[in-house]
């Protein structure tokens, strides 16, 4: 059995869950559902290598990367074996600095 290409950690799954639900309530389940939905097959994008690796900036104080999909910023670190892990999602609006390190440095 092969490895997938990429994991979602717990907190990203977190992420997932509230964005999920936010959007739920907000438009409905299927706006939810698609909106899930691409941000799992952005995260197969990541992991084919079809997205720019944008190094995440020095001042979030460690290595990683991240992409937009569509209001929500995915940050990712390359695992071994080429796996990519995804460590958190956060919406445009977030403090991106202050979350980042909540979410990848407890």
């Amino acid at each position: 059995m092969s490895r997938p290409a990429y994991l979602v950690s717990a907190i990203a799954r977190q992420r997932l869950d509230e964005i999920f639900s936010y959007t739920r309530e907000r438009w409905g389940d299927e706006q939810a559902e698609v909106y899930v939905r691409d941000l799992f097959a952005y995260f197969g994008r990541i992991a084919a290598r079809e997205v720019v690796w944008r190094s995440v900036p020095v001042e979030f104080g460690v290595e990683g990367f991240y992409g937009r999909c569509g209001h929500h910023y995915v940050y990712w670190r390359e695992l071994k074996a080429g796996q990519v892990g995804i460590v958190t999602i956060l919406h445009e609006r977030m403090h991106q600095i202050s979350r980042f390190r909540d979410d990848v440095l407890p």
